[in-house]
């Protein structure tokens, strides 16, 4: 499936995170639609992204994450596709460095 094909089966959903402006508007939302496993979780994969993208081998992911090697896997494939992850996390590992 791919983005576009998400943004039509769940309209509704994509136009109310466009729309979010804060972290703070972001965390309100995402407490009423997910449970607490389902946003640690989420989290999970995004904090793996990020330690594959710094080039962390699945070993050091999996052992600082906890994540499973088959969910790592579809974060790499994901990763490597180029859609969401890259674009997303790119500018967060940039001012992070810039950070530190």
């Amino acid at each position: 499936m791919t983005s576009h094909e998400i943004c039509q089966n769940q309209s509704l959903l994509c136009k109310m995170l466009a729309s979010l402006q804060t972290p703070e508007e972001i965390a309100v939302l995402l407490k009423d639609l997910c449970t607490v496993k389902e946003l640690e979780q989420m989290d999970q994969r995004i904090r793996s992204a990020v330690l594959l993208m710094e080039g962390k081998t699945y070993t050091q992911v999996c052992e600082e994450t906890g994540i499973s090697t088959v969910t790592l896997s579809r974060v790499s494939r994901a990763l490597r596709s180029g859609e969401g992850y890259n674009r997303l996390l790119q500018d967060y590992i940039q001012s992070e460095k810039e950070t530190n």
